[in-house]
């Protein structure tokens, strides 16, 4: 038996018909925006499923995919959203959200527009030509930034690609974007459909066992170490190993670090949770790690923020492991792998190395980390200072509840929140931090809240980001979506003010006053957010902040405060080198020393790695 259906329908009712494990389907919904290479062929095709796979319009391609990609990883990597675009500039919008979905391993389906199958009427309005290569198109583009790409030149080749991208989509180590790049001719061609072809399907995420050898090999390593710590990464969350990971911690007396995407995986206050690690990280955590003879990651990609460029791990002879299960991760930088789930690994890990250790919780560091950090969040008394990012910090942190999940992405914020902010629950903080994509914050607000529409979602923003992608700001508006957004306005680019001070270079071309004629535009960020929907307020000191957010959670849509704060403070304790390459040659004395530390700390990374 067949169905006639054009390409675009027969993809859309594959779609539905493939449920997750809880009875939902795996991809919930569609976000799009409509130009030549999608309206006809997908935009009938989307209408027609309007009841039951509902579609957004955002006012970016780009950052309506940040809000996909947000939703999946809030989701746990158990659902995911479909994101469709025009042709030329629509499509090519979201290859920055690719690589943030591809970096960070977290499901996308991307559907951009492309060009006529059969050439007819080539070259089209925003096509692309290759002089050399006629098959090339602007979609090309996403196949560095893709785990798998395919382009639909045929209806019946969605017979295998569909199968070949839900398999990607749903499976833990290869987990990442897919791009069908569709032809909009294709879109709208009908074929005769085999009915069996969209029976219900239900996708199981697979847990991988580990290799036995390969856990016999690590327990004897954790059996013979003296000074061993963990790095909780991302995957801690996405195997659903958080419990597993804390029993495991006090079982054997293992202190526990958490990475951007790893922290919340043990409360704050968990004893053997000595916080962030690497160069936003805290020195409870850090020197932990320095003296550590064995360095056990749990779903952790090792990024340079965490190892302080290979060069936080320096104690003689210490071994590395890595629990991951993707085998590229797994094998980085000579680790001994156990090539498999984190939940099932740990559970073979402990049945092997049998009763625990009797160890002291190192609470001593622990202490002294927050005596040394948490006067820096409390509010400030009277004077005319601006606030620091750390003082919001702490009167977000203040005015937050067990349900309040912050977010962020970009500037100075995530390193703030990485040493400051005390995560109670799983899943309740949530870093884009793999590509650390200016713009993906209000974006992906929404699409946590759609994730998790009971969570109290803030957003935490300087004003460069919100100057680089505000416009979703009124998508939340539309569809009448909770929020709370804090915009910190320093002015311009002050994290990467103070790097450029860090090393050696003059002020130059980051905070407004550097710039051009050194005159700040003056934005009224608190009106720009009114005339987009949302309520906005500005204030001026702590405990005004304070009572805004109070007003923000009783608030029924979204909810923007903005505060000045100053641009050079940061945490001045905790953190380690990262490696930014500073010039060997300068005219600025400044630099010249910044090369000298430089140079030192090349000598410990050498030694590291």
């Amino acid at each position: 038996m067949t169905i006639r259906l054009t390409a675009s329908q027969a993809m859309l009712r594959w779609l539905t018909a493939q449920m997750a494990e809880d009875g939902l389907p795996v991809i919930t919904g569609c976000w799009g925006i409509f130009g030549h290479g999608n309206v006809a062929g997908m935009g009938e095709a989307l209408h027609g499923v309007k009841d039951r796979f509902p579609t957004y319009r955002g006012q970016n391609e780009q950052t309506m995919a940040h809000a996909a990609i947000a939703y999946a990883k809030q989701s746990g990597r158990r659902h995911a959203m479909m994101v469709t675009s025009s042709i030329g500039p629509g499509a090519l919008n979201m290859v920055t959200a690719a690589g943030v979905a591809h970096v960070n391993r977290l499901p996308v389906l991307f559907v951009p527009g492309d060009v006529f199958a059969n050439r007819a009427p080539d070259p089209v309005l925003q096509q692309l030509e290759d002089f050399g290569d006629g098959t090339m198109t602007v979609n090309d583009c996403f196949r560095p930034v893709s785990r798998y790409f395919d382009r639909i030149m045929r209806p019946e080749q969605l017979l295998t690609a569909l199968p070949r991208a839900m398999r990607v989509l749903t499976d833990p180590a290869d987990c990442g974007p897919v791009c069908l790049s569709f032809c909009q001719d294709v879109q709208a061609e009908a074929y005769d459909w085999p009915e069996a072809f969209f029976a219900p399907h239900v996708w199981r995420i697979r847990r991988p066992y580990p290799d036995m050898a390969e856990v016999r090999k690590v327990a004897q390593m954790i059996e013979e170490a003296k000074r061993p710590v963990i790095v909780a990464g991302g995957g801690v969350h996405y195997s659903g190993a958080c419990e597993d990971l804390a029993l495991f911690a006090q079982t054997y007396g293992i202190p526990v670090v958490e990475t951007q995407a790893g922290k919340s995986a043990l409360p704050w206050d968990h004893p053997w949770n000595l916080g962030p690690v690497g160069v936003t990280g805290a020195s409870s955590a850090n020197e932990v790690c320095a003296k550590a003879d064995l360095v056990i990651g749990v779903g952790t990609r090792f990024q340079d923020f965490t190892t302080g460029s290979w060069s936080l791990f320096k104690a003689k002879g210490r071994r590395l492991v890595s629990i991951n299960v993707a085998a590229y991760d797994a094998m980085k930088h000579g680790a001994e792998p156990v090539c498999g789930d984190a939940s099932i690994s740990l559970a073979y890990l402990s049945e092997m190395l049998g009763k625990g250790r009797r160890r002291a919780a190192p609470a001593a560091l622990k202490a002294a980390w927050f005596a040394a950090v948490d006067p820096l969040t409390d509010a400030p008394g009277d004077g005319n200072a601006l606030p620091t990012d750390m003082q919001v910090i702490g009167a977000v942190q203040r005015s937050a509840g067990p349900d309040t999940v912050v977010m962020c992405a970009a500037g100075t914020m995530p390193g703030e929140l990485h040493k400051l902010w005390k995560a109670g629950r799983p899943m309740s903080y949530h870093m884009e931090y793999g590509f650390s994509c200016m713009g993906y914050e209000i974006a992906g607000a929404i699409g946590i809240k759609m994730a998790e529409p009971h969570r109290d979602v803030v957003c935490m923003l300087g004003d460069g980001s919100y100057m680089m992608a505000n416009s979703e700001l009124a998508t939340a508006c539309m569809m009448g979506i909770k929020l709370t957004v804090v915009i910190t306005d320093n002015r311009g680019y002050g994290c990467i003010n103070r790097l450029q001070m860090a090393t050696g270079g003059a002020e130059f071309n980051n905070l407004y006053r550097h710039v051009g004629a050194g005159v700040s535009p003056g934005i009224d960020f608190r009106a720009h957010a009114a005339a987009m929907g949302a309520e906005a307020v500005k204030v001026s000191t702590i405990a005004e902040l304070e009572a805004a957010l109070a007003q923000a959670r009783a608030a029924s849509g979204t909810f923007v405060v903005v505060i000045d704060t100053d641009p050079y403070p940061s945490t001045p304790v905790g953190g380690t080198w990262w490696d930014v390459a500073v010039p060997e040659v300068s005219v600025r004395p400044e630099v010249g020393q910044a090369r000298d530390r430089y140079e030192k700390n090349i000598v410990r990374q050498r030694l590291a790695d």
